[in-house]
C-alpha cells in the first residue's frame, strides 16, 4: 500500500511540475516582451529561482537535518542532470541555438562557479592536515558573495538589455490568455502574467516536493544509501521543473529561455543553495565521491565547448544532444554499479 502511494505521489508531482512549467514559461516571456527585458535575463532570475526552489528546500533541510549527503548529493547530482540529462533532451525536442554573449559570457560564469565548487571540496587534496572534505562556513560566505556579484551583473546587463530593445522598439508579444481566467484578470494582461507566473511557481514547487517524497520512498525501499539517493532519486525530482520550463521553452522556440534557466539553476544550486546550506551547517563531504565532482566538473566545461567549437556553431544540435543524454545514462549505471544494486 505504502509504494502504491508513494507512485501515485510520484505521478501527481510530474504532472503539477508539467503545467506549472506551461504557465511560467509564457508569463516570464510576456513580461519580459512587456518590459523589453533580455528573455535570457529573466531565465536567468525569476525563472532560475522558481525552478531552484526545490534544490534549495531539500538541501537546506539536508543542512538542518545533519545530513550533508543529501544536502551536496542534491546540488551535486542536479547540477549533472541539468547540463547533460536537460540540455540533451531539450535539444531532441529542438537544436539549441546560441547568442555569443550565451557562448563568450553565461555559460564561463556557469564553469567557473563549478570549479569554485570543485576547490572548496578537496580539502584533503589541498591542505595535507586536513582530515576530510567539506564545505565549511567561510567556503558558504564565499559562494553567497560570488552569487552576489553574479546577481550584480545579471542586473547590469538586463539594464543594457533593456535599452537596446527601447532604442530599437520591439514589438511586444503576448500568449493567449487561459480561457479559465475571469474578466478582470483579461482586462489586465500585466496582472496576468505575475498571476501565471505565481501559479507556475506554485504548482513547481508543491509538484517537485510530492514528486521527491514519493521518489524518495521508494528509493528508500531499495535500502540504498543517501548519497545514491541525492545523486539519482533526489536530483530527478528537484531538477524535474528545469526539465519541463526548459522543454517548454524550447517547444516554443524560445532558446534564451533555455539557457537561462539551465545557466542561471546551475549558479543559484552552486552558489547561493550551497553556500546559504553551508552556512547554516558546515557540510562534510561522506558519501559523495571525487567521481562524481569530476563529472560535474566534465559536464560544465563540455557543454560550454561542444557549443564553442561542435559541429553546430554555437548550437546544439540533436545528436550532441543525444550523446549527453547518453552520458548521463552512463554515470546511473555507473552510481548502479557502485551501489551494488
Amino acid at each position: 500500500m505504502t509504494l502504491f502511494l508513494d507512485i501515485l505521489a510520484f505521478l501527481f508531482g510530474l504532472v503539477l511540475i508539467v503545467k506549472g512549467a506551461d504557465w511560467l514559461t509564457d508569463g516570464a516571456a510576456n513580461i519580459a516582451h512587456r518590459f523589453h527585458i533580455p528573455t535570457l535575463v529573466i531565465g536567468l532570475t525569476i525563472v532560475a529561482i522558481g525552478t531552484s526552489a526545490p534544490e534549495f528546500v531539500v538541501s537546506l533541510m539536508g543542512a538542518l537535518r545533519h545530513s550533508p549527503d543529501i544536502a551536496i548529493g542534491n546540488v551535486v547530482g542536479s547540477n549533472i542532470f541539468n547540463i547533460l540529462a536537460i540540455i540533451g533532451c531539450t535539444a531532441l525536442v529542438a537544436p539549441i541555438t546560441m547568442t555569443r554573449s550565451n557562448v563568450l559570457r553565461d555559460l564561463p560564469i556557469m564553469v567557473i562557479s563549478t570549479f569554485a565548487l570543485f576547490f572548496m571540496l578537496i580539502d584533503k587534496y589541498l591542505d595535507s592536515t586536513a582530515t576530510g572534505n567539506s564545505l565549511t562556513r567561510g567556503d558558504g560566505l564565499v559562494l553567497l558573495c560570488l552569487f552576489s556579484m553574479f546577481m550584480y551583473y545579471t542586473m547590469r546587463m538586463g539594464k543594457k538589455g533593456r535599452k537596446q530593445a527601447n532604442a530599437q522598439k520591439e514589438e511586444e508579444h503576448f500568449t493567449e490568455l487561459p480561457a479559465w481566467l475571469p474578466n478582470f484578470f483579461k482586462q489586465h494582461s500585466l496582472l496576468t502574467n505575475i498571476v501565471m507566473i505565481f501559479l507556475g511557481l506554485a504548482c513547481l514547487v508543491y509538484g517537485g516536493d510530492t514528486m521527491v517524497g514519493g521518489a524518495s520512498g521508494i528509493a528508500r525501499s531499495l535500502g540504498v544509501s543517501e548519497a545514491i539517493i541525492a545523486l539519482t532519486i533526489v536530483s530527478i525530482g528537484t531538477s524535474a521543473p528545469e526539465l519541463a520550463t526548459s522543454i517548454m521553452a524550447a517547444h516554443k522556440g524560445d532558446h534564451a529561455m533555455v539557457v537561462g534557466n539551465i545557466v542561471g539553476s546551475v549558479v543559484f544550486n552552486t552558489l547561493l543553495i550551497l553556500g546559504a546550506s553551508a552556512l547554516v551547517c558546515p557540510l562534510p563531504m561522506t558519501g559523495i565521491t571525487m567521481i562524481d565532482l569530476y563529472v560535474l566538473l566534465g559536464a560544465s566545461v563540455l557543454i560550454w565547448l561542444d557549443s564553442k567549437f561542435g559541429r553546430g556553431h554555437y548550437t546544439i544540435t540533436r545528436m550532441e544532444g543525444a550523446i549527453m543524454v547518453l552520458l548521463q545514462i552512463g554515470y546511473y549505471v555507473y552510481l548502479v554499479i557502485q551501489e551494488g544494486i
